[in-house]
């Protein structure tokens, strides 16, 4: 059976990695239930010249067209549609990712506000034990991000800032892009062929 994953983009910069993850998970077989807030389309447009449809449904047509997805095999879901599957812990997906993830979402899960339906969804993640996959993508970090990364990470969360390596010898920007979208391919052990990996041809650094 196709693993079923929760994907969040927010208002962090690095819209390209939640993208590229999206048409990965897709491209891969997964089902994928997709959560956006209102700052990520500002994001998105101004990173990437995307008009990230403000409807739910739309946003759903919108990606299922870009990246050829199977009929049904994307749901997407507006900040406020609480009966959505990953509101409840009696529903929860097998995996969630949030990815840009901002420090305000961050610090909000951190403290399980569950203000909307991003951060109930990670809240449902952590008290059901399933994978939730943190992508922050910020720098420097202060002193309060690094408490609520630690207090998430003691909960369970996997926190994976968005630092692309360099031994793969990138060529492109979207050679870092991939690096990133590795990584949390692996985290959800979802096969990948994006970069070659450690100690295989092209990764020596000699």
């Amino acid at each position: 059976m196709s693993p079923l994953v929760a994907l969040a983009f927010t208002g962090a910069s690095g819209m390209p990695y939640g993208v590229r993850l999206l048409e990965c998970l897709l491209g891969a077989g997964a089902q994928v239930h997709l959560l956006y807030s209102r700052v990520s389309q500002i994001v998105a447009r101004q990173e990437m010249d995307l008009a990230l449809p403000g409807r739910a449904k739309d946003a759903e047509a919108f990606f299922a067209e870009r990246f050829h997805a199977a009929p049904g095999q994307l749901r997407a879901f507006g900040r406020e549609e609480w009966f959505a599957p990953v509101a409840s812990g009696s529903n929860p997906p097998e995996a969630m990712v949030v990815c840009p993830c901002s420090m305000g979402t961050l610090a909000a899960i951190a403290q399980g506000l569950s203000d909307n339906l991003i951060e109930r969804a990670a809240d449902v993640m952590l008290k059901e034990s399933r994978r939730l996959i943190l992508v922050p993508r910020e720098t420097p970090f202060s002193a309060i991000h690094l408490e609520n990364m630690l207090r998430l990470a003691r909960a369970g969360a996997v926190i994976l800032p968005a630092n692309p390596g360099f031994y793969h010898h990138p060529q492109r920007v979207e050679d870092l892009v991939d690096f990133v979208v590795a990584r949390v391919l692996d985290q959800l052990r979802i096969a990948h062929t994006l970069m070659p990996r450690w100690g295989t041809p092209g990764t020596d650094p000699a």
